[in-house]
């Protein structure tokens, strides 16, 4: 099934283009001619036959009435033969009845023989037909007369001549149509005996013939006197050679016109396909020119066979000239031709896969170097067999820019935050750096004194200076934390342990922790694994959150000001928590709590978590708090392992 297309879903469907009508009107003429001349030979053909089984009829008819002529002409010489003989006396008169019943049993109706010596001249039914068969010297027939049983007869007078008078035959034309007939006659026809009013006297057959068109008559003479034979066909059986032959035709042309029929329909059907596919292609064009992503398409062997005008604009070189182009193609930075040539092979060895994106840099015809984004699909015929690749290409140069704008905004924003970190801190690191600076003007001061006066020895002049150098280095390690603090550099990321970062972290705010009567105490985790970060990074947002565990309890009374600093490690990773015993943070605020230029503090920026986030989310890690079991807040940073 076809479910509807993109384009269809949008937009009403076209009507195809139609043909010429001049197209369609000769094949429905010639079918109309063909349906024409089918019908005229169909016509011919039964007319012809008619016409034969007429002619038929007809020849059937004469033969029938030649063939009672000659019996009814042979049995009048008989007649007059058997009358003569025994009119001279030769014969026996048990002879001529011998004869006569001969006669009677082969006459083909013939009921009756008499011989008649004289007629009476005023004999009105036999006086004029004896006096006409004496003239003609032949039989004379008189008209026929019906009998009590509902037979038809009529009798011939045959004139012996010499004045021995006549001889008086008796017919029955029932039985004469049942003895002349033969069987293959009357399985063809019927034959009737009709008068002059078409009353029919006799009929050779009751069944009644259905094929009124087909019948003849005759006049039957002798006897004459208006009789005649009309012979009425029987429907003949179909003749199978013509009605095959027929049959076949108009099965041929009901093939012919089926077939014509199909032909249009899958032209209908084609004209609408064809018509939609340049619907389709003249649609999918448009909205390949309107794309500002680069399309590429290429074949298997690497070489490009369809590129859009979007990646034409793109590199620089027009379509005809990159489908004539071959790896390593021109628009590869040759930088990168290497990596991008290995990439190249391994997309057309089967290494894509469809929405997998990578990121490479391209140079345009005229030198200008850009970011890409490319991603891959298999391109498959409609087989269903793999031809090749589709390449999507988005220039991300624009957006390339902006990452590198903003990774540098927050880098200048996680500097200045630093900074500002240690200027609130800056009066508790000067006094906790003129404590040691004081420790060592003392001490020198001392060994000053004993070597003006001379009552020291080196002896005694050893301990005091070693005591200066420890609190020396006690002065450079708070110089040295504080400068890797504020310094300005690139984000480096190194295997560092959580641990660590903690217990420098610890070390800035230590101070600052004495001065706002607040203890720390840290569990730091035995063999944690070590983490991919950036220290300074960490260490800030580790420092963000011990200040803001300190500020949340300012308000305490001073017993309850307790930090604790936790590092553990699961299967998702190594996390450091810091809590505290504050007043935990409201429900109003807790939502809004890392939405940037949100605080809670008088002199705050609102941008301390909001850093803190976004460095977590840097290293891949999750930074969440939760409410503590007796009051107060739990900050946990989360890194992965290993990474």
């Amino acid at each position: 099934m076809n479910s509807p297309s993109f384009v269809s879903t949008f937009r009403p469907r076209a009507t195809p283009v139609s043909a010429p009508g001049w197209y369609w009107m000769v094949p429905r003429v010639a079918i109309a001619l063909f349906l024409l001349a089918i019908g005229t030979l169909v016509w011919w053909l039964h007319r012809n036959d008619l016409d034969e089984q007429r002619s038929t009829m007809i020849n059937d008819v004469l033969w029938m009435e030649q063939d009672l002529r000659f019996h009814l002409d042979r049995n009048a010489e008989q007649m007059a033969q058997i009358g003569r003989e025994a009119a001279d006396g030769r014969l026996d008169a048990r002879v001529i009845e011998a004869r006569q019943r001969n006669l009677i049993a082969n006459g083909h109706g013939l009921l009756r023989v008499d011989t008649i010596a004289r007629i009476d001249a005023n004999d009105p039914d036999l006086s004029g037909p004896a006096r006409l068969a004496e003239q003609l010297g032949r039989a004379a027939y008189l008209p026929p007369y019906a009998t009590a049983d509902g037979d038809v007869h009529f009798d011939v007078l045959v004139p012996l001549g010499g004045g021995q008078g006549w001889m008086r035959g008796t017919y029955s034309i029932e039985q004469m149509l049942a003895q002349s007939v033969p069987w293959w006659f009357a399985e063809r026809y019927k034959l009737d005996v009709i008068d002059n009013t078409e009353t029919v006297l006799a009929s050779k057959s009751k069944v009644a013939a259905e094929h009124d068109e087909m019948n003849y008559a005759l006049v039957f003479d002798p006897p004459g006197h208006g009789l005649r034979l009309r012979v009425t066909a029987y429907r003949s059986d179909t003749r199978l050679l013509p009605a095959l032959l027929v049959v076949t035709i108009v099965g041929l042309a009901f093939t012919m016109l089926w077939s014509l029929w199909a032909l249009r329909r899958h032209l209908v059907r084609r004209l609408e396909a064809e018509q939609a596919l340049r619907e389709e292609h003249t649609f999918r064009s448009a909205m390949e020119n309107s794309l500002s992503i680069g399309l590429r398409a290429r074949d298997l062997s690497g070489r490009i066979t369809h590129v859009n005008p979007a990646f034409c604009r793109m590199v620089g070189w027009s379509a005809e000239e990159l489908m004539a182009m071959s790896p390593p193609m021109p628009y590869w930075a040759p930088e990168e031709a290497e990596h991008i040539r290995a990439l190249h092979d391994g997309i057309l060895a089967g290494g894509a896969t469809a929405h997998e994106a990578l990121e490479l840099k391209f140079i345009r015809r005229n030198g200008e170097r850009f970011d890409v984004l490319i991603s891959e699909a298999p391109l498959v015929d409609a087989d269903g067999h793999h031809v090749g690749w589709m390449s999507s290409v988005l220039d991300i140069t624009e957006r390339k820019e902006a990452e590198e704008l903003y990774r540098q905004q927050q880098e200048k924003l996680q500097f200045t935050g630093r900074l500002i970190t240690m200027g609130e801190m800056a009066s508790t690191l000067a006094h906790e750096l003129n404590q040691p600076l004081s420790a060592i003007a003392s001490y020198s001061t001392a060994c000053l004194n004993m070597v003006d006066n001379g009552s020291g020895s080196l002896a005694d002049l050893k301990e005091p200076l070693a005591k200066m150098n420890a609190q020396a280095r006690r002065a450079g390690t708070i110089i040295r934390r504080v400068h890797e603090f504020v310094r300005r550099s690139e984000p480096k990321r190194v295997a560092c342990s959580l641990n660590d970062v903690v217990e420098e972290a610890l070390g800035l705010i230590e101070a600052d922790a004495r001065k706002r009567d607040i203890r720390i105490s840290s569990s730091l985790a035995g063999a944690l694994p070590l983490v991919s970060a950036d220290r300074v990074m960490i260490e800030q947002v580790l420092l963000n959150l011990i200040r803001n565990g300190m500020d949340a309890m300012a308000a305490c009374p001073p017993e309850r000001r307790r930090l604790l600093i936790q590092t553990s490690a699961d299967a998702e990773g190594v996390q450091v928590s810091v809590r505290d015993s504050g007043s935990g943070i409201p429900p109003e605020v807790a939502d809004k709590l890392f939405a940037p230029f949100f605080t809670t503090k008088p002199d705050g920026m609102g941008m301390g978590l909001n850093i803190c986030r976004s460095i977590v989310e840097l290293h891949r890690g999750r930074l969440w708090f939760e409410s503590a079991d007796g009051g107060g807040t739990v900050f946990i940073l989360k890194l992965p392992a290993g990474e």
